[in-house]
This record gives structure tokens, C-alpha cells and sequence, in this order.
């Protein structure tokens, strides 16, 4: 059932949880669903604004996933929940075709959760700053030792709660949350980190949950993985390694990577343009849907 949340935007219920979603394009068009990243601690509005441009060939869709930004909290948090979500979107805005899924950062371990789950509902795949299994989370404790200049206002207390489950509420989360920014930006604009921050809904429940299990671990997986995908990243992204999306790219098949020059996580916002002409072209050379 389609109904409207407060903030004006569409929403739907799938699998016992309300989804907030937000689409551009034509709906007859080929769908590229975009995830947002972020555990508990994201939302879809910067990555649908990011890949809204490519709306004059595809049908774009972004929803809040189960327990982030606007929609439900719904338990299960688990990264085949997740994915299941992510078939139930497919088969009511698809009409039952594949999809093209763009997915960064924890959006992309549900992508890549959903091309093991659901091999037939993918037409191609982009992955962004993400990484195949958990265990990337010691080189992002790492590379913070390497950064730690950085963020003046962070503690390497602070970095180990965002990795665990130990969070004790959605306002610690938001500050921890706020005092990692500069981390992620290559040019950190700290009044537009506040002003994202200050409208950001975050919710611990759900990031506990996700990072209390370490069952995460697709790295034996991938080679199981046939669509057509493009690995993007860039190359000072500090929370998902260079490394993570190399592994990625060379145990997928059909994978090509994109290592972008000065740019860091959100490598897709820093250098949209370039990133945004290498999915076109990538797209294009796979050939029709």
C-alpha cells in the first residue's frame, strides 16, 4: 500500500516494515535502484540526488532501508533481510525485469548480498566504497591511526563503538557520527556537514543490531557472481579501502574497477561527474537491458 510520510514523500509496505522511497524518470524505463550507506545512520536523499541525472535513460528509485532515515523500525536487521527488501522493491517497480543496482558502503554488502541471493533479479551491478565481508572494518580502525589529524574532535573509543554494538543512543551515535565527517571528505565543508548532520534521523537499534553480527563474508561468494559490474572507489577512502574494492573487482568475473584520484568514501558526491560519465559509458557498453 502506497501512503505519504510526513516530509511529502511516497511510502510503501513490504515485509512487515514501511519504506520511505523517492524516484525520478520514466517508470517505463529500465530501473536503477540506488542504496544508501550507513548502518542505523543513513538515509537516501545524497545518493539519490547523485544518480537523479541519469534519470533521462533510466527509471532512478531510492528508499530508506528498514530501520534507516524515514522508514520503519522493523526488525530483523540482517543483511538477507535486507536483501529481501530490496527483491520486494525489484518485483513491484520492475514489473518482474531485472535491475540495474547501484549500491555504496554498507548499500553495497546488501547489493552484493542480493547478487548471491538473487542472482536473476540483477541486469548489472555498480558497487561503490564497499567491501565483501566484515573484516574490513580493522583496516578502517587503520587507516584512522594514519587520519587521526583529521578529526580533532574523535576518539579512538568512538571509532571502536562505530564498528560495534555498544552505541548507547541515537544522540551518541549522531555526535560520533558528526565527529567522523572530516574523515570522509578529501575537502571537508564543515557547515554542510552540520546542516546534513542536523537533518539526519539516526537510529542505534539499528546499528547495533547490524554490527552485533559478524556473519557478513561474501569473499568466497564472489566468484559466483556473473552480471556485468563496476567497481568504483576512491583512492583515499578511508572506512572501505582501496584494497576491499581491488579484492571485489578481481574475484567478480565480469568486474571492472575505477579507482578515482582525490576523492575518499563518497567518491560518488566528490567527483560526480566523472563517476556519473563512467556509469554511463558502462551501462552503454553492456548493451541493452
Amino acid at each position: 500500500m502506497t501512503i505519504m510520510d510526513d516530509g511529502g514523500l511516497p511510502g510503501i509496505t513490504f515485509n512487515g516494515c514501511r519504506f520511505v522511497y523517492e524516484s525520478a524518470g520514466d517508470p517505463a524505463s529500465p530501473l536503477l535502484l540506488v542504496l544508501h550507506g550507513g548502518r542505523g545512520i543513513g538515509d537516501h536523499r545524497a545518493d539519490f540526488q547523485a544518480f537523479r541525472p541519469l534519470a533521462d535513460r533510466y527509471h532512478v528509485l531510492a528508499y530508506d532501508q528498514r530501520g534507516c532515515g524515514a522508514s520503519q523500525l522493523a526488525p530483523p536487521y540482517t543483511f538477507d533481510q535486507l536483501a529481501d527488501d530490496l527483491e520486494a522493491f525489484r518485483l513491484a517497480f520492475a514489473g518482474g525485469r531485472r535491475m540495474i543496482l547501484v549500491g555504496g558502503s554498507f548499500g553495497g554488502m546488501i547489493a552484493l548480498t542480493y547478487a548471491v541471493r538473487y542472482p536473476d533479479g540483477l541486469d548489472a551491478l555498480i558497487l561503490r566504497g564497499t567491501a565483501a565481508s566484515h573484516h574490513h572494518e580493522a583496516g578502517a580502525i587503520a587507516m584512522f591511526h594514519q587520519r587521526l589529524h583529521k578529526a580533532t574532535s574523535l576518539s579512538l573509543n568512538m571509532v571502536h563503538k562505530m564498528f560495534s554494538d555498544t552505541v548507547k543512543d541515537d544522540i551518541e551515535l549522531l555526535l560520533i557520527y558528526m565527529a567522523m565527517k572530516p574523515l570522509y571528505y578529501e575537502e571537508f565543508d564543515a557547515d554542510a556537514a552540520l546542516e546534513s548532520t542536523r537533518t539526519l534521523k539516526v537510529h542505534a537499534e539499528t546499528h547495533n543490531a547490524l554490527f552485533a553480527n559478524k556473519a557478513y563474508d561474501l569473499r568466497d561468494r564472489l566468484a559466483g557472481i556473473a552480471v556485468p559490474t563496476l567497481v568504483v572507489v576512491g583512492r583515499e577512502d578511508w572506512i572501505c579501502p582501496l584494497a576491499e574494492s581491488e579484492l571485489i573487482a578481481a574475484g567478480i568475473p565480469a568486474a571492472e574497477l575505477l579507482v578515482v584520484d582525490g576523492a575518499n568514501h563518497p567518491v560518488h558526491i566528490e567527483k560526480n561527474a566523472l563517476v556519473l560519465a563512467a556509469v554511463r559509458d558502462f551501462l552503454l557498453r553492456r548493451g541493452p537491458p
